[in-house]
């Protein structure tokens, strides 16, 4: 194609592809977040596909999904939500021992399947995201991957102005010493550093180029500023991986789209309101008593699963009502169990059984009908199949 005497190639505007679904990361828009909006807890505990590590600080870190400011890019481009560190008050300084860790892993037939040529170093996948810091300073971020000898691709973001947003864009080659299996395991971890001591840093770490993983020499060493900086913030948002030597515009999903994405690793179930006023009950699931002190409940997941799922109450300490009719007429027989044992038995990767082990309550025969509530508004049932 010939425009104004500049030929134009797939390879000059992308590297590969110019239309189709381009970014390898979910949920890179912040907007689902099933489990919840904010927690001072690390792992999965806030927005889906995100998972937050921290340890040995003064303070717990609170991981939340913010909205964006108004009239400023990334909000002029579409983008309404981030994931917000708000970091906690760490007195005893930054120990070398201390840190605050985000990352996503992406499943690992995804990147053998995406057509980047992993074990090329002319062929690219590039980064990119939107990050906004509270505290002048820069951060430090890795690839890594998990299959065979654990590869790492330390970067840096460049010198960030205080509460100012950055487009931070990164090409990143392949490597003959990467493995990345064809199957559900984690084939590549994007991990962004809030601060990393230097028990896992060193400033002869060689940035923007693959090396063997090595857990005390994952990034160069850290700046400190933003950690010893009491409720000083990080942002991210936009992030986006995509193969091609060049970054093409975020590729916004519709929330439809991207929660059916995230339904893959975490399906939450509810909500399940109730009350043990009978006329006032509210939704609940229908199932059968799997013998005399269990209520068993078959649920279908709206999307095949990553793996069979662990089963969850949401929240932590939700109570579920078991209701049972006892033969009267406008009569049922109450159960109530505490921290509920959930567990799915028999399951696969779309429909689970799970259990409700009664705590108090009666002695109804096996096989009658009964059906499952929260004894509290919003009680729900998590089904996490992460990486």
């Amino acid at each position: 194609i010939e425009a104004s005497g500049i030929g134009i190639t797939c390879a000059s505007i992308n590297g590969s592809q110019i239309g189709g679904r381009r970014n390898l990361v979910i949920n890179g828009a912040m907007n689902i977040a099933q489990r919840a909006t904010s927690s001072t807890t690390e792992g999965y505990k806030t927005i889906d596909r995100f998972e937050t590590l921290h340890g040995n600080t003064d303070e717990a870190p609170t991981y939340s999904q913010e909205g964006v400011d108004t009239n400023v890019t990334p909000y002029t481009l579409g983008f309404r939500k981030v994931f917000r560190i708000t970091n906690g008050n760490n007195t005893s300084g930054a120990g070398a021992n201390d840190y605050i860790l985000l990352r996503q892993k992406i499943e690992a037939q995804n990147i053998a399947t995406s057509g980047w040529n992993y074990k090329s170093a002319s062929s690219f996948v590039t980064l990119s995201f939107w990050i906004r810091s509270s505290v002048a300073q820069s951060f430090q971020g890795y690839l890594r991957t998990a299959d065979g000898t654990s590869q790492q691709y330390p970067f840096e973001t460049g010198s960030l102005s205080a509460d100012t947003w950055t487009k931070v864009v990164k090409t990143v080659p392949g490597n003959s010493n990467i493995t990345v299996n064809n199957d559900t395991g984690n084939g590549l971890m994007i991990v962004f550093s809030a601060f990393l001591g230097t028990d896992y840093t060193a400033n002869s770490v060689t940035e923007d180029a693959w090396s063997a993983y090595s857990s005390s020499a994952r990034v160069k060493d850290n700046t400190t500023t933003w950690y010893t900086t009491n409720d000083a913030t990080l942002e991210v948002t936009g992030l986006q991986l995509e193969v091609g030597e060049q970054a093409t515009p975020f590729e916004h999903r519709s929330v439809g789209e991207e929660l059916a994405l995230c339904q893959r690793y975490f399906y939450r179930h509810g909500d399940l309101s109730g009350t043990r006023n009978y006329a006032l009950m509210g939704v609940g699931m229908i199932g059968h008593n799997g013998s005399t002190d269990t209520g068993k409940i078959q649920i279908s997941s709206p999307v095949r699963m990553r793996t069979q799922p662990t089963a969850t109450a949401i929240p932590s300490g939700a109570e579920f009502i078991i209701s049972t009719g006892n033969g009267g007429e406008g009569t049922s027989d109450m159960y109530c169990n505490s921290a509920p044992a959930l567990w799915t038995a028999a399951s696969g990767d779309i429909n689970f059984w799970v259990d409700f082990q009664r705590t108090s309550g009666g002695n109804p025969d096996q096989g009658i009908a009964c059906m499952v509530y929260g004894n509290n508004n919003g009680a729900n049932i998590g089904f996490d199949a992460e990486l």
